[in-house]
């Protein structure tokens, strides 16, 4: 009995031993990844003055601009114009995976414009890069 289960674990360390080498002289190919990227700039200037867009570059080198709402109206902070942005960039979003792209990371950053110690506004800056296998 002790004889068949060592000869039992012998044999399981030895075909152990030889996956684990054939996987190292076998590696799996790297994947290659293709990649693309959106920018969402969103202006916050008081009174609505700001300039806010979504940008794409197509395969031809093209710039594709979609215009955002900026986040101030004349009243303040206009929240119907946030909804409005949320939307246009997830319909964007969305028409990337359905095109097979993953989304694989998003960069953010924010720059106050400010003027003699007053802000003037300033703007968000959202990166959207995603990948594909090529």
């Amino acid at each position: 009995m002790k004889k068949n289960l060592l000869a039992c674990l012998l044999l399981l360390t030895l075909s152990c031993s030889f996956l684990t080498t054939s996987a190292q002289m076998n590696p799996a190919p790297a994947v290659r990844y293709e990649y693309k990227q959106i920018t969402a700039v969103e202006s916050v200037v008081p009174g609505g003055l700001g300039r806010s867009r979504i940008l794409t570059t197509d395969d031809n080198g093209q710039t594709r601009e979609k215009e955002l709402k900026n986040f101030y109206s004349l009243v303040g902070i206009n929240f119907d114009n946030i909804t409005n942005n949320d939307r246009v960039i997830v319909e964007r979003l969305n028409d990337f995976s359905n095109e097979g792209w993953e989304l694989f990371s998003v960069i953010t950053g924010s720059n106050q414009q400010s003027s003699q110690g007053n802000s003037s506004g300033g703007i968000f800056i959202t990166r959207y890069i995603f990948r594909r296998p090529k």
